[in-house]
């Protein structure tokens, strides 16, 4: 039987919604406080997804000013009716969420609208069209008597398409299947007349776990499917290649089959680096309601393909090195900045190639918006290569690889000692305090930086034209979520700190790809 590979979205891609139109599938993420926001995507069988855009391209459609990496848009749900794109989020801030916002768009590439304000409270909004056209609104909040219903709550308010404004009573629909946990991520489905709200429970970490009730109206009330949870690999062994599965969104095929797409991440003795990724499940209707995965009741690194597909590649993309000299007008789809625009700090020059970094005075550890830009680690084994030219003015100014993870980060950077010696210097940053790992002088400010990494952590080289000098290595739980905390994955880019208007660097390419 032909298979795929999954995760089918590799690397930091959390919270994964998705809708059909036509023959079309389109699929949003989270991003928190990467910019641009909320990234779309489009697939044909989907296996095999490319990038269309972002939702939030304009820094005057959501400011992200001031917040930590993991905070800003969380958990959109993304929607098509009669010809329009909905999608729905939350923007989150000190880990809660502050603002809900509606966006739209006739072209799931964009441009998406400004966004209109919800009258919403809590996270993780959802949109469901009825059969008579009426649009619902639902999310989950803090409950108002969690001593006696547990600790959250989903609610539900009808959304006016006309006003783009919530309206009518507000229907509290269900306090989840296990009352000691948080529910979130609700989305409803109908089927045979009767509607389905799937869930998850248990926190995005081990215990994450989908549950079910059912109603027969829209409004509720909704009871508990007994069979909850209907996925989750919490009771899986070490051994298990998959965790922290749940947060689903199903969606049905022109060839009459429905499947789902999860959330799940996969840990090296007991943490990971990758962020949470995009998997793929089968999933067949039953008089019970859905059941996912019936042949296995798990989540598999490889799954039978979707009837109707050709068979892909079976290895996640990409499958090789991938160099970027550049030579576009604008940065690719893959690239993202921290909480805004940074077009006037880096940029491509127009038909010379590659890439100018113009130093700020930004840190990497702030909450404003550094010279950096980075790309999702997407293999556990893989190594990222880079050219610079850089001469720094002062032991202050560097450029630079960096490895970012939350509020953990690395710097292989290009600096100079108080004599002026070029240097480059392998820091490690935790919560903004710096620690000196290694440096070594070199006789020129043209040089190839790269980093590695596999199983054990990530290893830093130099490459000066004579040869490869290794500076140290960093153990990979460094830049784990279990130890820097947050909800992101490992990005890998670019960076530049000194004075403005002091100089930049020239990077003639970024290289990134698996290893062996």
């Amino acid at each position: 039987m032909p298979t795929f590979a999954n995760p089918v979205l590799p690397g930091s891609h959390p919270d994964p919604s998705i809708c059909r139109a036509g023959e079309d599938f389109y699929l949003v993420t989270s991003s928190f406080a990467y910019y641009p926001g909320l990234p779309v995507f489009h697939s044909r069988d989907l296996v095999n997804w490319r990038p269309l855009g972002h939702v939030v391209d304009r820094p005057s459609q959501v400011s992200l000013s001031g917040l930590d990496i993991s905070d800003g848009l969380w958990a959109a749900t993304i929607r098509h009716h009669e010809g329009t794109f909905y999608v729905a989020v939350t923007l989150a801030s000190d880990r809660r969420g502050s603002t809900t916002y509606l966006f739209t768009a006739s072209d799931p590439a964009g441009p998406w609208s400004d966004p209109t304000v919800l009258d919403a409270e809590g996270i993780d909004p959802s949109l469901f069209f009825d059969d008579d056209g009426r649009c619902w609104f639902t999310a989950c909040r803090d409950a108002a008597e969690p001593e006696v219903t547990g600790p959250g709550e989903l609610w539900m308010r009808e959304l006016d398409l006309e006003t783009r404004a919530l309206t009518g009573a507000t229907h509290v629909l269900w306090y989840g299947a296990m009352r000691g946990a948080w529910v979130e991520a609700p989305h409803v489905y109908k089927r045979d007349g009767v509607y389905h709200l799937i869930a998850a429970e248990g926190g995005t970490e081990h215990h994450h776990a989908v549950t079910a009730a059912r109603s027969d109206t829209v409004t509720g009330p909704y009871v508990t499917d007994p069979r909850s949870p209907l996925l989750t690999h919490r009771h899986r062994g070490v051994a298990e290649p998959i965790h922290n599965v749940g947060h689903v969104d199903l969606v049905d095929t022109p060839a009459g089959e429905t499947w789902a797409v999860a959330l799940g991440v996969r840990p090296v003795e007991g943490t990971h680096t990758l962020g949470r990724e995009v998997f793929l499940v089968p999933v067949e209707w039953t008089d019970r309601g859905p059941v996912f995965a019936p042949d296995t009741g798990r989540v598999r690194l490889s799954e039978r393909l979707p009837a109707g597909t050709t068979p892909p590649a079976t290895v996640p993309h990409p499958a090789g090195p991938v160099r970027d000299d550049f030579t576009g007008s604008a940065l690719g789809p893959e690239w993202n900045s921290l909480r805004g625009p940074v077009d006037h700090l880096v940029s491509p020059r127009p038909g010379e190639g590659g890439l100018s970094i113009r130093l700020s005075p930004e840190p990497l550890h702030s909450t404003g918006t550094p010279a950096f830009v980075g790309r999702r680690q997407q293999h556990l084994r893989m190594r990222a290569r880079t050219r610079i030219r850089f001469t720094a003015a002062s032991p202050a100014y560097e450029a630079g690889l960096a490895v970012v993870q939350d509020n953990h980060h690395a710097t292989l950077a290009l600096t100079t000692d108080a004599s002026g010696t070029p240097l480059v210097v392998l820091t490690a940053r935790r919560a903004g305090s710096g620690t000196r790992l290694a440096a070594t002088p070199v006789t020129h400010d043209d040089l190839v930086l790269a980093v590695d990494s596999d199983e054990s952590g990530y290893t830093f080289h130099v490459e000066d034209g004579t040869g490869t000098t290794t500076l140290g290595s960093i153990d990979r739980p460094f830049f784990s979520t279990e130890v820097a905390g947050g909800f992101v994955g490992v990005h890998l880019g670019l960076y530049g700190i000194g004075d403005t208007g002091a100089g930049e660097a020239y990077v003639p390419w970024f290289e990134y790809g698996p290893a062996c």
